[in-house]
């Protein structure tokens, strides 16, 4: 038989991030979720870890400060605070729901390849663990609407409770980049076009030396309906369901067929 839906209100909640300990999307994401669950733990990086992807750190120890009751930062990636947290901070029980976020910024399309929050939850999902990645959409030198982080954590986390746990899933969540009262609602989406890496800035630094800086612009394209891009840019809380199998099954049966 599947697994139970998730009683929200019993659970053990793990959180992290990639923007650090001490981030407003952290804060907004824990004070939303202690009203929610029974337990709340949080193991998230003592720096900004943006981009770091699912990059485990295996060449130097990794430290952990303890900054209070349950809540503890590490001097690593995303990946390694989860891996810490499951295997030695939580004790001998696993949480029912890794949470990652709320990320300050979109983690759409081919984001969720650089993203360190997407790779908090992805390894929760390896580890067993139901998992949510959270990102807030925000416009250059305007204020982050986390106001409507706050206001839809809880009925994303309601809907997804709901459904059966199923092993190597996880949830790509996006809010849209406007107040609370003008989302439009949530709507369930695949993964769109998003590619960074074409904004490229080249100089010379003091000493002469050439170098190139990427930037954050992307290629992207916000027609294609059903998408997560299309969805927050329409002003809709994106939900994308994401599994870790990445074998493409029409190229596998293609090269069956090929060698057959």
């Amino acid at each position: 038989m599947p697994p139970e839906p998730l009683v929200l209100a019993q659970a053990r909640v793990l959180l992290s991030n990639d923007d650090g300990i001490d981030a407003n999307g952290l804060t907004v994401l824990e004070t939303v979720v202690r009203r929610l669950v029974k337990e709340v733990w949080v193991v998230a990086p003592e720096t900004e870890q943006s981009a770091a992807s699912h990059s485990l750190t295996m060449r130097r120890p990794l430290f952990v400060r303890r900054l209070g009751r349950r809540r503890f930062a590490v001097d690593g990636t995303p990946t390694d605070c989860v891996l810490l947290a499951v295997h030695r901070l939580l004790g001998n029980r696993l949480p029912d729901l890794v949470l990652s976020g709320v990320n300050q910024g979109a983690n759409l399309g081919e984001d969720v390849s650089y993203s360190g929050t997407v790779a908090a939850a992805k390894e929760g999902a390896l580890l067993g663990i139901p998992s949510v990645a959270f990102s807030q959409l925000y416009t250059d030198g305007e204020p982050v609407h986390w106001a409507t982080a706050a206001a839809w954590i809880g009925p994303v986390l309601e809907r997804l409770a709901r459904l059966p746990r199923r092993p190597g899933l996880l949830m790509n969540v996006n809010f849209p980049d406007r107040p609370p009262s003008s989302v439009t609602g949530i709507e369930i989406t695949r993964q769109g076009r998003h590619k960074i890496g074409g904004d490229l800035v080249d100089g010379t630094d003091p000493r002469g030396r050439p170098y190139y800086w990427i930037g954050r612009g992307r290629d992207e394209d916000r027609s294609r309906t059903g998408t997560d891009l299309e969805a927050v840019h329409r002003g809709a809380v994106s939900i994308s369901p994401l599994s870790l199998d990445q074998t493409d099954e029409a190229m596998l049966e293609a090269l069956r067929q090929a060698g057959s």
